[in-house]
């Protein structure tokens, strides 16, 4: 009975939604249950499956890219300043803290003459920032690493760095760590240089001179995103324009950082990890290559599906023909998080996983540039199709259930109206990330919608299907906390449930609905319920 009702309500959406054009213009059963997060010019919205306002935070700067709502329900964001020190795409310079409120509470500026933020910033378990930036280096320090002088288009060359910082006050701030690529070079062009070596035995570095078909301008790497794996200890970085995504050891000292040794793998701040394009370390050639101008590279988190891969939007940038793809990547192990690789080749896989995406038909879709990809708790992935600001929800089965376009003219801030044509104004988008709606910032806030953000909105359709409701008559999970027994009461017929521990280990598979942890540490532990075409994760405590 409940699929007939929920049947017949998805074609009274689907036909009203038809005549949307922006915000929520598609949404079907199957959705997951939450809010998503994204900026836009100076406004960061988080909105729900509606398109509803649910919080709303305000900036004097656009964004200079990043935003993340944390446990507490601050957020953290990156800020575009107007330097004009060092200038390209992705460019930001302050980070930002504010409260649920909207109050403004930190303030940090990283942008002088010789350094500034860009793209990413990334909050740490410990309270810490990871922010993404360059830095300066003159074209003779650039010589001296090896640098063949031929591919030096400019004055400078741009060093990318990762620092830590702890937050002080209400605008100050402590490097604790630091991360510089230009520590872990090689060159095979000038044996007089620095950096000399054969580029082949030697994955851990980065060749100076392997530009993937650039100009050699000073913007030759072109970072684009950061983010940490509290478990392994482990930072990915991904280069837009070489094509590739690295790994490195966060465990190490700043000044083990700019070596090649130590920290927990021993390999100081060198590769432990690079995947995409084997061509830039002598291990392959074009036909090899899988990534083109990537975003978001990240460990999907421990209890949701393919837990600990890595997924990525693979934008398809200077691939013909043009579309992207959400990549699933795994990388080869020897054991958690010492990475497989024999000498003479390059790192493995051969090729993602799990690619969506196609030069043609239903699965098309395109983003030179932005973008990002996140596995969600009921098994669906939301793709951010960055340089159209769509943001688009599929499930395990490939079907979209959501679809939302953003409202938001993000040259000038102008609010757009409902039924006009998405490709008549700017609406870009960096990312887009959803939370569930357990996520702890949600705790005891008031979440009541207000309308949604573009003018003559209409969403009545969307109104008559409540997503939170159909979820919560799928699966109810008592008592929790527990001391070791768990009872699942389903409305629908439970076909398997998988139970993880909290470093993403499966413990076991079960069809019953109770769920035994009297032998199991105390502590959290995450449920995969599988009902029909539905994946529901729960978090549950042991104590």
């Amino acid at each position: 009975m409940l699929k007939k009702i929920i049947f017949t309500l998805l074609i009274t959406i689907n036909v009203s939604y038809s005549q949307n054009t922006i915000g929520t213009t598609l949404i079907s059963e199957g959705v997951a249950d939450g809010y998503t997060l994204f900026s836009a010019f100076t406004e960061t919205y988080l909105i729900n499956n509606c398109g509803e306002i649910i919080n709303q935070w305000s900036s004097e700067f656009p964004p200079g890219n990043a935003v993340h709502l944390l446990e507490n329900g601050n957020i953290l964001r990156a800020g575009r300043t107007e330097s004009s020190d060092i200038v390209f795409g992705g460019q930001g310079g302050v980070i930002e803290l504010f409260d649920w409120e909207g109050n403004l509470t930190w303030q940090y500026f990283y942008d002088n003459s010789t350094m500034r933020q860009h793209h990413d910033v990334f909050p740490m378990p410990n309270g810490n920032v990871l922010i993404l930036a360059v830095t300066k280096i003159t074209n003779s320090e650039a010589l001296q690493l090896g640098r063949n002088p031929s591919l030096l288009n400019e004055d400078i060359l741009y060093n990318e760095q990762i620092i830590e910082v702890t937050p002080i006050g209400e605008d100050s701030a402590e490097i604790v760590w630091k991360w510089n690529i230009m520590d872990h070079v090689i060159q095979d062009f000038d044996d007089e240089k620095d950096n000399f070596g054969d580029i082949a035995l030697h994955p851990e570095k980065l060749n100076i001179n392997f530009l993937n078909g650039g100009d050699g301008g000073a913007n030759w790497l072109h970072f684009n995103s950061i983010n940490y794996n509290p478990i392994l200890d482990q930072i990915i970085i991904s280069s837009r324009n070489l094509s590739e995504f690295y790994i490195i050891d966060h465990s190490t000292t700043t000044e083990e950082a700019a070596t090649g040794e130590g920290g927990i793998y021993n390999k100081g701040g060198d590769f432990l990890y690079r995947w995409g394009n084997p061509q830039a370390y002598n291990q392959g050639d074009e036909s090899d290559r899988q990534l083109y101008g990537q975003h978001s590279p990240h460990f999907i988190k421990p209890g949701l599906l393919d837990e600990n891969k890595i997924l990525l939007f693979n934008n398809g940038r200077g691939r013909l023909p043009l579309f992207s793809e959400a990549c699933i990547v795994n990388p080869e192990t020897d054991s958690p998080g010492v990475y497989s690789y024999d000498t003479g080749s390059a790192y493995g896989p051969i090729s993602p996983d799990y690619t969506y995406g196609s030069s043609t038909g239903a699965l098309n879709f395109y983003s030179g540039i932005l973008s990002s990809a996140q596995r969600l708790p009921n098994g669906n992935t939301l793709i951010c199709e960055g340089i159209n600001g769509r943001f688009f929800e599929i499930t395990t089965t490939e079907e979209v259930v959501w679809e939302y376009i953003n409202p938001i003219n993000t040259s000038n801030g102008n609010i757009i109206s409902q039924g006009t044509n998405p490709s008549t104004y700017s609406n870009t988008s960096f990312r887009a990330q959803k939370y569930h709606i357990d996520y702890p910032a949600f705790t005891n806030r008031d979440l009541t919608p207000s309308a949604p953000i573009e003018l003559n909105s209409n969403i009545t359709a969307c109104k008559n299907l409540s997503v939170s409701n159909y979820e919560t008559l799928i699966t109810k999970v008592y008592p929790n906390p527990t001391s070791g027994s768990l009872k699942i009461i389903s409305e629908l017929t439970i076909d398997k449930i998988d139970v993880y521990n909290v470093i993403g280990k499966k413990i076991y598979t079960t069809t019953s609905n109770t769920i035994d942890l009297y032998n199991q540490p105390n502590g959290i532990y995450f449920l995969q319920i599988y009902s029909d075409t539905n994946i529901i994760s729960k978090k549950v405590a042991k104590n």
